[in-house]
């Protein structure tokens, strides 16, 4: 039992982690385990708390990354459909099928079959000795039809105003939520205008006409804010990054802009004052990586919205004969001094490195294998 949820640990010589058998979510996780062991997810204030019943056991789980499908709230139907907030995968529990240890990695592998809409999922999690690094493979065998999916890797910032920097790959363009996340009515508060188009995160409007530098974070201590960055196309992967210059250490993440087309930042630091949240959960940010319409849902996704009427998909059509592999990699590593922020994410001279370079001009080389993002099975 971890954090109140019954868990399965594996570890390399570099990273231990832990997911749960409800929805799978992926935490604690220990990057650079005989060092300075950094662990940048959260587990909720709530976790060991009684709950209502009625309360979707994502919230009750609530920690770490976890994968979606469909992503988003999922209010609306969508045909004859109703799926939980961020789908089966994330809400219902796992099945153990195997601990795989070879040469220098392990892989844990569990399998769920939702209901809603049948399919088979296979969750693939592996850790590679030396790697400070996660990579997450779900495969989906026999689906058909429309479907949004995304992972949801949620990273505890440290209790200081601005510690963390976060940086990305190019985008196309941003937006924040079109429908404002949270209402006074509500015993919720948001800060930033709906729907703005912005093309950068150091200048993006509040609702009071101002303007808020998204970039850094914790921020707005007392509001709950959601923006959607899409994602430009680029090889051989796409990334997202927060630099703790003081606490010297990176997370990141990369993926495949071909099938996580955006990324949505989810800032939570207090704006919520009803039950589970009551103001309590605080320097916290969503780091997501998604195809998908916001938060909203599948119905929403796949009906003509904001994003895709700017030629910017937030579905895919899944093929019932050939399964889809959605491969996410996330990492964590040391930097040395005087490295500020990532400013740039490349291949290594190796296909088993890349190199971080921030703006400083400090780099660093990293051991991932990121051809894992384009693998198959």
């Amino acid at each position: 039992m971890i954090g109140g949820q019954l868990s399965w640990s594996f570890s390399s010589s570099t990273v231990k982690a832990s997911v749960t058998e409800q929805g799978g979510h992926l935490a604690p996780v220990v990057f650079d385990r005989t060092g300075r062991k950094i662990k940048p997810y959260t587990i909720p204030p709530w976790s060991k708390e009684k709950l209502p019943d009625n309360l979707p056991q994502m919230l009750k789980v609530l920690r770490g990354d976890f994968f979606c499908m469909p992503f988003g709230g999922n209010e609306s139907p969508y045909g004859k459909e109703k799926h939980l907030p961020h789908g089966e995968t994330a809400n219902k529990k796992w099945k153990f099928k195997d601990l795989i240890r070879e040469a220098d990695r392990v892989t844990i592998h569990l399998r769920m079959k939702p209901k809603v809409r049948r399919a088979v999922v296979d969750k693939k999690i592996t850790v590679v000795d030396g790697h400070n690094a996660v990579y997450s493979r779900h495969i989906i065998t026999g689906m058909s039809g429309k479907m949004t999916f995304g992972h949801h890797p949620t990273v505890r910032f440290p209790d200081k105003s601005l510690s963390g920097v976060i940086s990305t790959s190019r985008i196309k363009y941003g937006m924040v939520s079109p429908q404002q996340v949270e209402n006074p009515e509500n015993r919720g508060y948001s800060c930033l205008q709906p729907g703005m188009k912005f093309e950068r995160l150091n200048r993006v409007q509040m609702i009071t006409g101002e303007y808020a530098d998204l970039s850094r974070y914790p921020a707005r201590r007392g509001f709950e804010d959601i923006v959607m960055l899409v994602t430009a196309p680029c090889e051989p992967f796409a990334w997202t990054a927060v630099t703790f210059p003081e606490e010297r250490y990176v997370w990141f993440s990369l993926k495949d802009p071909a099938v996580l087309k955006q990324t949505l930042l989810w800032m939570s630091n207090g704006g919520r004052h009803y039950a589970p949240w009551n103001g309590r959960h605080i320097n916290i940010m969503g780091m997501e990586e998604l195809t998908s319409y916001f938060h909203y849902g599948l119905a929403e996704s796949v009906q003509e919205n904001c994003i895709n009427k700017l030629g910017d998909d937030t579905y895919l059509e899944f093929n019932p004969d050939k399964p889809q592999a959605i491969n996410f990699i996330t990492a964590a590593v040391e930097i040395p001094d005087g490295f500020d922020c990532v400013k740039n994410i490349e291949p290594g001279k190796e296909q088993s490195s890349v190199i971080l370079t921030a703006n400083s001009g400090v780099h660093i080389t990293v051991p991932i294998e990121y051809n894992f993002l384009k693998s198959e099975s």
